[in-house]
């Protein structure tokens, strides 16, 4: 009886320590270090915006044990990162670093939010947080989520309750080569 007992519990157990979407998906981002892909934006580009008819390249520049740090080069301007950020509760914070040629951060920056949950391991959901209502009121409505899988990665903004919504996609299976940020990473 304690075989069978113990065969059928085994099975939970198992189930019990699958790891939570958030690392998944963390380490889904993590496979890609070191590597640069090319993009296009899918939805919300308006011409004179500053993105259309530019070449965006992300780069999966630093990959440290609890921060991914993503260049996302738009044409010649460096100066955005994506900074996803491991919580102890294992929720994912995205932050938007925005800096000037010389590394200092630009008066607009750090703004972003905190999933709400761990996710699925394949899209992670970011609604704005206090600083970022702080730092501009017209974002506190915004929602960023990305999504990754074996072929595309997807950076997407929506701010709730008007018509603005922003999609780039990017290529996984063709890496193309990028220079470095002028601050580093």
């Amino acid at each position: 009886m304690k075989k069978l007992l113990i065969l059928f519990l085994f099975p939970i157990q198992m189930m019990a320590q699958e790891l939570p979407g958030s690392v998944k998906f963390w380490n889904t981002l993590q496979t890609h270090c070191g590597k640069s892909y090319e993009g296009e934006i899918t939805a919300g580009g308006v011409e004179g915006d500053g993105f259309m008819g530019e070449k965006l390249v992300m780069h999966v520049r630093s990959c440290e044990e609890n921060t991914i740090r993503i260049p996302f080069f738009v044409g010649e301007d460096k100066s955005r990162t994506w900074v996803f950020t491991m919580t102890e509760d294992k929720l994912i914070r995205l932050k938007h670093d925005h800096r000037h040629e010389d590394g200092t951060e630009d008066k607009v920056t750090q703004y972003g939010g905190l999933s709400s949950n761990t996710g699925l391991a394949n899209i992670q959901f970011f609604p704005a947080d206090q600083e970022t209502s702080d730092l501009i009121s017209y974002a506190s409505n915004n929602v960023w989520w990305v999504t990754v899988d074996d072929k595309s990665f997807t950076y997407n903004l929506k701010r709730i309750g008007s018509d603005r919504v922003f999609s780039v996609k990017f290529d996984l299976t063709k890496e193309v080569t990028t220079p470095s940020a002028p601050w580093g990473y």
